[in-house]
């Protein structure tokens, strides 16, 4: 009994750090932190993370299974590009549940919040300035996912985090457009003005239109990376 309870222990360790590596892993996906292409092994994964083998394995293979990463060879994954169809596909439900959440979160969002998206926007803005644009895209999944969990819809919070899943990746073909043009930086401030408004649907749309804006960037990134071969 010593000998199966000692097991018992050491496979709930190893499923902890897989849990962990699949998160932190997941997490830094979906904020944007590889371009499209990045190679990855489970060896760079696990020393990274400071963590074994097993459970770097274990991440590896769960975010292969949600198409986030592909094997590129019998020990290498690559983080795959987007296909326009893809891109379409991804947009569309962008807008969709991004634009709900937006709508549903800024109709409980308060004054508190709204001090909490400046505090977002100021990071990110500071990152532009200084062409930190991996800390731009971190202080951006922060910024809309502030005002989709106040819609108090786990299930759909989650579901728009899958998305950001498979795109967060391309988010680095928005840069450095972005920080010359300031669309984000635009359409955050007219989500924000919404809430000052206490006018949901004004910050829905505002919402969109960063979706929009973001799309039609992608969408060039990827004719402009099919046209160079």
């Amino acid at each position: 009994m010593i000998g199966m309870d000692a097991s018992a222990e050491n496979s709930n360790k190893v499923l902890g750090l897989s849990d962990r590596a699949y998160e932190h892993l997941k997490e830094k996906l979906v904020r944007g932190a590889y371009p499209p292409g990045h190679k990855f092994t489970v060896r760079t994964v696990a020393e990274e993370l400071d963590l074994g083998t097993t459970p770097a394995r274990d991440a590896v293979n769960r975010l292969v299974a949600e198409r986030a990463l592909v094997f590129a060879g019998p020990k290498t994954v690559v983080i795959p590009t987007l296909t326009l169809a893809e891109l379409n596909e991804v947009t569309q439900m962008r807008l969709a549940l991004e634009g709900l959440a937006a709508e549903l979160g800024a109709s409980r969002a308060d004054l508190n919040d709204i001090k909490q998206l400046e505090t977002f926007q100021a990071d990110i803005d500071a990152a532009l300035d200084e062409k930190r644009y991996a800390d731009a895209l971190w202080s951006n999944k922060e910024f809309h996912f502030h005002i989709y969990n106040r819609s108090r819809m786990p299930l759909l919070v989650a579901t728009i985090e899958t998305l950001w899943l498979r795109i967060g990746s391309a988010f680095h073909d928005l840069y450095p457009d972005f920080a010359v043009s300031r669309y984000g930086v635009q359409n955050h401030g007219a989500a924000i003005e919404g809430l000052r408004h206490k006018d949901p649907k004004e910050v829905r749309a505002a919402i969109e239109t960063d979706i929009r804006d973001g799309y039609r960037r992608l969408r060039r990134a990827l004719n402009e990376r099919r046209l160079r071969g």
